[in-house]
């Protein structure tokens, strides 16, 4: 069930309301998925239902996304502020230390919250933070390329495209090993949430600064990472068990920088199994 809410985060300037879209289905112990830049938590939907056997799932458009509305004044993207506003919202919601799985920038948010001990367990799929300077301006150039092809395509070509495999390769092959099986309607709708992603710039500008270096104690962490992933290279998944080293380390053949779509029923094992 979609849903609203609303709550404060500290700021320098005082307190700040907060307000994020959010959907929540499913039963037992609570799990937060949060999903990448420039995507929405409809990037999930491949996974949720399977995760909702097992999980109270609560999927998460991050603030400047999808129908999210941006941070307000005083507040900025950086991990530190991102990461109140996720523990705000946990307290909000009423969620005692949910297990949490993110994807890209949501894996980094993830680890994160894992490493302030505001979650039980972690999974972070592909997560930003353990990329090399070279490797990291080359993933924010596929982005900037991405945002920039989305806002200058007319929304009926957009959806021409959408319609056959090959047009749905040419919009999503970047993030996805397996595009074609995405459906029309979610192709159009995450490209559009690509156009509209208020929070594009500001975030890609505050993850500039971000290097992941700290380990993760006493909270159970799964990092997994796609054998096809082309935006952020799959050793860097080398690096994150290096720097978490009692992290499990899983490939995920065949699947790309967003595996939920690519392979749904291995995401959601591996989730599940990192939640238990």
């Amino acid at each position: 069930m979609a849903a609203t809410v609303s709550f404060k985060v500290p700021s320098p300037h005082g307190p700040r309301t907060v307000t994020v879209d959010y959907a929540r289905v499913g039963s037992g112990e609570p799990l937060l998925l949060l999903h990448g830049i420039g995507h929405h938590r409809q990037a999930w939907d491949p996974v949720v239902d399977i995760l909702a056997t097992e999980r109270e799932v609560i999927a998460v458009d991050l603030p400047g996304f999808g129908a999210s509305p941006g941070l307000p004044d005083g507040l900025t993207y950086d991990l530190a502020t991102t990461t109140a506003v996720f523990g705000a919202f946990c307290e909000a919601l009423e969620l005692d230390r949910p297990h949490v799985a993110g994807n890209s920038l949501g894996g980094l948010l993830a680890l994160e919250l894992g490493r302030e001990k505001l979650v039980r367990s972690v999974t972070a799929l592909s997560p930003a933070g353990f990329w090399s300077e070279a490797e990291r301006r080359y993933a924010f150039a596929v982005l900037l390329t991405m945002r920039g092809i989305a806002l200058r395509m007319p929304r009926p070509m957009v959806e021409r495209l959408s319609r056959s495999a090959a047009g749905r390769t040419a919009l999503t092959s970047t993030i996805y090993a397996r595009p074609a099986r995405r459906s029309p309607e979610a192709v159009v709708a995450e490209t559009l949430a690509l156009v509209n992603a208020t929070g594009f710039a500001e975030t890609l500008r505050a993850g500039g600064a971000v290097q992941f270096v700290d380990d993760i104690p006493g909270v159970p962490v799964t990092v997994a990472w796609g054998s096809k992933d082309r935006l952020l290279l799959r050793r860097q998944g080398v690096r994150a068990k290096q720097i978490i080293p009692k992290a499990r380390l899983v490939r995920l053949p065949g699947c790309g920088h967003c595996p939920m779509n690519d392979d749904p029923a291995l995401v959601a094992r591996v989730i599940l199994d990192g939640s238990r």
